[in-house]
């Protein structure tokens, strides 16, 4: 079973009430991911830039290629992306869409020549805006006749709130709301079973320590349906300063400061159904801000005419955040009673904290053919266990830290792309970009119980590669002005829980079980850039 089962008490429990919100590893990833993002023709050709550089993206890879430029260029790139979902949770099969219009990119490049002809033969200067993470989806997932597979989300809140209660010593009372007496979300109490139990999905039993769901406990009948809706919105926004140099046409050596603006947006909405009329629904809403700094390094050789190879370097991200969040539940028993439904809410809340982002490396090469074609690759590596989180006082996190460390590993991108002029005003652009799941086994196949921050229990896994298919074509209209255009097609699986299993072990589960929806997931992006070279 995972440590982290053992430690739960320590890791709800610990410092202020606020550390109850810690972020979980799953947040840690999702704000750690950037999509494949950039001008049109860096999209055309699957994002492989890192040796070819002379595009406006190579700022956010390898800045050594801004160093490429023997001319100031000024760039936007408009697009829109599609974003549809399939889910499949017993059978059952639920399909959703999001469209949304996107302001992709803009930059400057400015190029200042020495009049040298080796040694530093010139110094470029860039800026620019880029998306560089979409989270605009939708998606819905309906489940029914689980035949015992699925438990209650009643049952998990009763779990957790019972190995919190016995292991933190915690009074009965402590869970009850007193207007001017006692508030129990001012409290170190888990705020899921707060809401839990004020909204009737709990229920003490005789020792006052443990607690059970009411709808498996009383008889209540078994769960007959679910349904889970979630919407996403925002991005993460990047602002590049970079500066370059050549050096005799053979070394092209160039740096970028980042500074990123993230802004994520979730509403929930979840219900399960019972026999006799017995219902609960539970609803989150989590807003998240956050502002970081990055550094890129990169050098482009220039061996011959024919070859350039490149190596890059990005160093982590390291984001100040802020999330605000709000829950509510409500639970109906068909009974003859005056108040057989139930209703609950969280206050707002607030938590600050920082964030780490894993580093990146990235190999390239590309080879050259004279004025009509090219052909590039590059491989990026990054290991995802080297996420950090922190409370906002700088102390680690570090029941979180260790299950990231325990669950996550390296990730590794594959990025092909060739160009080729059919006249030399129209070129044709083909690519392709490949990553692979950093998450381990055992977080994908449900083998361990996974923590999520504050009233929200659902989240979701990769189930294997993200793989992105690209064409593009580019028209030179004069010798200075250009339009290019892109279409990018992704595809990607997950796997959609509606809270965690406990008590797994070796895939036994022992304790709540939980079965999850298989998601597919396929967007379409089309960019349109436009640039101008003086």
């Amino acid at each position: 079973m995972k440590k982290g089962v053992v430690l739960l008490a320590t890791a709800l429990l610990s410092g202020s009430s606020a550390a109850l919100y810690a972020q979980s590893e799953i947040d840690a990833y999702r704000y750690s991911q950037t999509d494949l993002s950039g001008s049109a023709r860096y999209l055309g050709m699957g994002g492989a830039f890192g040796a070819l550089g002379g595009d406006i993206s190579a700022m956010s890879t390898n800045p050594g290629g801004l160093a490429i430029y023997r001319s100031s260029e000024v760039v936007t790139t408009l697009g829109f992306t599609t974003n549809r979902t399939n889910t499949d949770w017993t059978g059952v099969s639920v399909k959703d869409s999001k469209t949304k219009f996107n302001f992709d990119n803009i930059a400057y490049v400015g190029y200042f020549p020495t009049a040298n002809d080796e040694g530093i033969m010139s110094w470029n200067v860039g800026f620019s805006y880029n998306r560089a993470k979409n989270y605009n989806r939708t998606y819905r997932m309906s489940g029914a006749n689980f035949g015992g597979a699925m438990g209650s989300v009643s049952d998990y809140v009763a779990d957790v709130t019972s190995r919190a209660m016995i292991n933190g010593n915690i009074p009965f009372g402590e869970l009850l709301y007193e207007k001017g007496v006692h508030d129990p979300y001012d409290t170190d109490i888990p705020w899921l079973s707060v809401l839990g139990y004020e909204g009737g999905f709990i229920d003490p039993q005789d020792d006052k320590t443990n607690y059970v769901g009411p709808y498996q406990s009383r008889m209540y009948g078994e769960l007959l349906n679910a349904d889970l809706y979630v919407n996403e919105r925002g991005g993460i926004d990047r602002y590049n300063i970079s500066f370059a140099t050549n050096i005799s046409d053979i070394l092209f050596i160039g740096a970028t400061v980042g500074i990123t603006d993230l802004s994520y947006h979730t509403s929930t909405f979840y219900t399960e159904n019972f026999g006799s009329g017995d219902n609960l629904q539970l609803g989150n809403e989590l807003k998240t801000e956050g502002t970081g700094y990055t550094f890129n390094f990169g050098i482009i050789g220039r061996p011959s005419d024919y070859l350039r190879l490149g190596i890059a370097y990005q160093t982590k991200t390291k984001y100040k955040m802020t999330d605000y969040y709000f829950g509510e539940a409500s639970s109906f028993i068909n009974e003859e009673i005056a108040d057989n439904k139930v209703e609950a809410k969280t206050p707002a809340g607030e938590y600050d904290y920082r964030l780490s982002t894993p580093d990146k490396w990235t190999f390239s090469i590309a080879g050259i053919i004279g004025q009509t074609a090219l052909i590039s690759v590059d491989y990026e590596l990054s290991d995802y266990s080297r996420m950090k989180l922190w409370h906002a006082d700088d102390t680690p996190i570090y029941d979180t830290n260790g299950d990231i460390e325990e669950d996550f590993g390296v990730a590794h991108t594959v990025k092909a792309g060739a160009e080729v002029k059919v006249t030399p005003q129209f070129a044709v652009r083909v690519g392709g970009a490949w990553m692979t799941n950093p998450m381990k086994s055992a977080v994908r196949n449900g083998e361990v119980e996974v923590f999520t921050a504050g009233t929200i229990p659902n989240y979701v896994v990769d189930r294997g590669v993200t793989s992105h298919y690209t064409v593009g074509l580019g028209y030179r209209f004069t010798p200075n002005f250009y339009a290019d255009v892109a279409c990018v097609f992704k595809t990607y699986k997950e796997n959609v829980y509606a809270f965690s299993p406990v008590g797994t072990t070796e895939g036994v589960t022992t304790g709540v079980p939980s079965y999850p929806a298989s998601m597919k997931n396929n967007a379409t992006q089309v960019a349109f850039t436009l640039g101008y070279k003086f």
